[in-house]
């Protein structure tokens, strides 16, 4: 016997550009900001938080010593309040979405908040210790920013190619051009753009303190496909990918509070939406970007329903070839029903946030609607996906 899982609501920051708005805030703080935020939405006590799970891609910096926990002491929340952190790459937050669904469905937990956070601009250079002192050879350090790095020479090499050569890849097996990709990225910037004048995001986006940030940072109103098309590729001189129609580097946090229908009449709060099923799915690391087909579908099957009951879907956008080779291998699925106020392309991809922006921004789209059943899924780097559904 298990418990039904309730999101009773979600918030996040803005999400700042690479070296921009948001670059002198410390991955903790931003975690604690979205905490802070919650309780302030809410009015929650933080002693009745059982768990703190937080997702977070880098750790290698700021967000070392389980920034899960640092965030619930740096947002002043009792000691006894325990934390913990996941590390699912750009799926990490959504992770630790499901496994705080998990705790509370088995009893273990009544109201457990979950999110992740990522400062891709202040992730650290590293430099491995050798094997013994004062080596004779040259030393390198690596960027923990985003990709491979320190790769083991056991990897397989065709595995360790850079992302964006590996939706190169996706985009050759599906045959999506550069055009198509192009006007993909452009409906992100055009519906991200609208959303925000239309006061959907204001609904649970928390500016952070002493920033000038109010909403997305890299989301262009402006672009146009002449715009777009006038951008260089990326990874190969010949090919598709640019940084017009991939998502960028980013900074910020996002918070999602679960707990069971008695904890949300305990706080007075109106649940947003039940979670009625998961999934998670291992593909090829070098064409980690279908992850998430394999992965919605087992989502799917656990809840008990299929593509044409759902009412809106949210697919973050690592890059426009890689969502649209998703799209392409889920025949049933109604395009237009997909990231309806915009994506990760225009939106931003702080990796560790991810998963908890594209569940937010599903259970509220699907309040907006006045109900129905939702999909939030995303690839992750070396080849796997997660898919939760969502009623509300």
């Amino acid at each position: 016997m298990t418990t039904d899982v309730y999101v009773l609501d979600g918030v996040r920051t803005p999400f700042g550009r690479f070296g921009g708005a948001l670059a002198h805030v410390r991955p903790d703080d931003l975690a604690a900001h979205v905490l802070r935020a919650l309780v302030d939405r809410t009015g929650i006590d933080p002693a009745a938080v059982d768990e703190v799970v937080f997702g977070a891609a880098n750790q290698a910096g700021e967000d070392n010593r389980n920034v899960g926990r640092l965030a619930a002491l740096l947002a002043g929340w009792p000691t006894a309040v325990p934390g913990t952190t996941v590390n699912r790459l750009c799926g990490s937050s959504l992770d630790a979405v499901m496994q705080a669904s998990r705790t509370i469905a088995v009893g273990d937990a009544d109201l457990v908040v979950a999110g992740g956070v990522e400062s891709m601009s202040r992730a650290p250079w590293v430099l491995p210790k050798p094997a013994k002192g004062f080596p004779a050879g040259d030393a390198t350090l690596h960027s923990t920013t985003l990709g491979w790095r320190m790769t083991n020479p056991a990897m397989p090499a065709e595995w360790t190619v850079s992302l964006g050569e590996s939706t190169e890849l996706l985009a050759e097996r599906h045959g999506i051009d550069r055009t198509r990709q192009d006007e993909f990225a452009l409906r992100s910037h055009t519906l991200a753009a609208r959303a925000w004048d239309d006061g959907f995001y204001a609904s649970h986006v928390a500016p952070v303190p002493d920033t000038d940030l109010d909403r997305d940072e890299t989301v262009r109103a402006d672009t146009s496909l002449a715009k777009l098309g006038s951008l260089k590729p990326a990874f190969r001189p010949q090919g598709t990918v640019t940084a017009g129609n991939s998502s960028s580097l980013n900074d910020g946090a996002s918070a999602v509070l679960l707990g069971t229908d008695t904890a949300a009449g305990r706080w007075g709060t109106v649940p947003l939406a039940r979670v009625a099923g998961r999934g998670a799915a291992g593909v090829d690391p070098h064409v980690f970007g279908i992850g998430p087909v394999e992965a919605a579908n087992v989502a799917l099957r656990r809840a008990g329903i299929g593509w044409s009951d759902l009412a809106a879907v949210e697919l973050n956008e690592a890059f426009a070839a890689q969502s649209l080779a998703c799209l392409d291998s889920w025949p049933e699925l109604d395009p237009a029903l997909v990231n309806v106020n915009g994506g990760a392309i225009a939106l931003g991809h702080p990796l560790g946030a991810s998963g908890g922006r594209v569940l937010t921004q599903l259970a509220h789209e699907l309040r907006r609607r006045g109900g129905g059943w939702g999909l939030a899924a995303l690839c992750i780097g070396v080849g796997q996906g997660l898919a939760v559904v969502l009623e509300a």
